[in-house]
């Protein structure tokens, strides 16, 4: 490694720049710079060249040409200890340049802008900035790259320390955090001119996530974790939850939070839904959000106790004193807001509530859903990519296949169902009374066995409800219990070879049932 005596700096965001100019000049660094950045520093009392001094060529064609010269490429490419390098620069009358501190045009933020033209993001397509950050990377154990303002402070902090070296281990930390800015900043113009492309799969994939946090551990301690999300996503989930309060999320809160929230964002009136092992174990729509949890956690007040809650709804008062009943416990609560009475009530009543997760999401109840969100699936070695799953029926969908129909009341019931089981693991049954869901049955190999779970939890309270499966029913057998317990509507897909025999078991039953069409498997 050699001293670092001359440096290049030429930057769109000038966010601590002078502070590094100075720090550098202080340390008998020759500055060399371009445009708006030579003149800030220059207005700031230290001595810079500009960069077209240097090479004896003028900045052309409105800037676009600035840095593309061999007197800086030469400069930074140059290997130190290669003698062939070292003599053709010096034959060329070409100095070595080693520190380059660039950052690229702010193309991500230009096209972020409403209505921005084609010919300014194309204006705004940086040529020379990734071309220097190049050769200086590949030349790093001679060149210093720094392309993050954060590290300005330390950069210096270093120099002084190394008497004005870097040590490889820094380069090398350097080096790295340039490739990934450049493909990152290739990968955002790629998809701007890619936008248009209506090929829903195409032969390559290329996802960019942002770590949104480390993690303790994975499902289980002896596995390591963390948390990637898309970089401007702007759909209430998950992933752009706002966390006000409490322990850091784990990866198994995040899994049942996704849940919890996906499922409250099908209903407009005032609805809780409370999830344990990625399944609905409550869920209940009322006139006020009090009332909708209180519903909803009566469902199975075992299986609620260490639920993840999703309301739709701000947070009030007095459902915070629901929540925090005697007996009541809750990991953490996603919701488009809370009271600070409320916060206060969550975080103090109970001795849990200073661990409680508090995560705010925008507009969760009225926010419009995407019908283009993909949705990922890991497999070892590869990922399974498919169209979220968004439909949740409406009752023009509805096919009457009995001879009794189901009343208006039935029929709302039953899309209320239809709309919890699309979240729930396959096979799936879910029964539901009075907007509220009274039994769950899911995960299971056989649909007898979800049913049969679903009565056990029901506590006795399936006498006139109605029950919904997420895929059809290869037999009669769910229809004749569903009948012993008062079912009195069924939805499901329809689909089967065997529907008729469905159908006749539940004219025999006196049980209205409808087709959808479209199961929700969910694995």
């Amino acid at each position: 490694m050699a001293k670092i005596k001359t440096a290049l700096i030429s930057v769109s965001d000038k966010t601590g720049i002078i502070e590094l100019a100075k720090g550098l000049a202080d340390l008998g660094v020759k500055i060399m710079s371009t445009g708006g950045t030579a003149k800030s520093i220059r207005e700031n009392g230290i001595d810079v060249t500009d960069v077209s001094e240097y090479t004896g060529f003028p900045e052309i064609m409105d800037g676009r040409v600035k840095t593309l010269h061999p007197k800086i490429h030469g400069g930074l490419l140059a290997v130190r200890d290669n003698e062939s390098h070292m003599k053709q620069i010096a034959d060329l009358g070409i100095g070595t340049i080693d520190l380059v501190v660039v950052n690229l045009y702010p193309f991500e933020k230009t096209i972020s802008k409403d209505n921005v033209s084609q010919e300014e993001a194309v204006e705004n397509i940086d040529i020379g900035g990734p071309s220097m950050i190049r050769s200086a990377a590949k030349n790093f154990k001679h060149v210093a790259i720094v392309v993050n303002p954060e590290r300005y402070d330390t950069l210096l902090d270093e120099l002084k320390e190394q008497d004005g070296d870097l040590t490889y281990e820094t380069r090398y930390e350097l080096v790295t955090e340039a490739f990934k800015h450049t493909s990152q900043y290739d990968k955002i113009i790629f998809d701007y001119f890619n936008r248009d492309n209506k090929e829903a799969y195409p032969d390559a994939l290329n996802i960019e996530l942002h770590k949104k946090q480390d993690l303790r551990y994975g499902e289980n301690p002896h596995q390591t974790a963390a948390f990637y999300a898309y970089k401007g996503f702007n759909v209430p989930c998950i992933s752009n939850a706002e966390q006000l309060h409490g322990k850091e999320l784990s990866f198994n809160n995040i899994l049942d939070t996704d849940v919890a929230i996906e499922i409250v964002k099908e209903f407009d009136t005032p609805s809780a839904v409370l999830i344990k092992h990625a399944n609905p174990c409550g869920v209940a729509c009322a006139e006020n959000l009090k009332d909708a949890f209180t519903k909803a956690y009566s469902t199975d007040t075992v299986s609620a106790f260490g639920c993840i809650l999703s309301l739709n709804r701000r947070v009030d008062e007095k459902t915070a004193e629901a929540i925090t009943e005697p007996g009541h416990f809750v990991e953490a609560i996603a919701a488009p807001g809370f009271d600070d009475k409320a916060i206060e009530i969550l975080t103090t009543k109970r001795g849990w509530g200073k661990d409680l997760r508090l995560l705010k999401l925008d507009s969760l109840g009225d926010s419009p859903v995407k019908k283009d969100i993909k949705d990922f699936r890991g497999v070892v070695g590869g990922v399974l990519v498919q169209d979220k799953d968004m439909n949740s029926g409406d009752k023009d969908q509805l096919k009457v296949v009995t001879k009794k129909a189901p009343s208006e009341a039935e029929i709302e019931e039953m899309l209320f169902a239809w709309k919890v089981c699309k979240h729930a693991k396959s096979n799936a049954i879910i029964f539901t009374k009075d907007k509220m869901v009274i039994g769950v049955g899911a995960g299971q190999m056989s649909r007898v066995d979800s049913t049969n779970i679903a009565i056990s939890k029901s506590g006795g309270r399936t006498a006139g409800a109605v029950m919904a499966s997420d895929a059809f029913f290869p037999f009669r057998d769910c229809i004749d219990i569903a009948a012993k317990v008062g079912i009195t509507a069924i939805i499901q897909p329809g689909g089967s070879k065997k529907d008729q025999e469905s159908i006749d078991a539940a004219n025999e039953h006196g049980i209205a049932m409808v087709f959808t069409g479209e199961r929700h498997f969910k694995h």
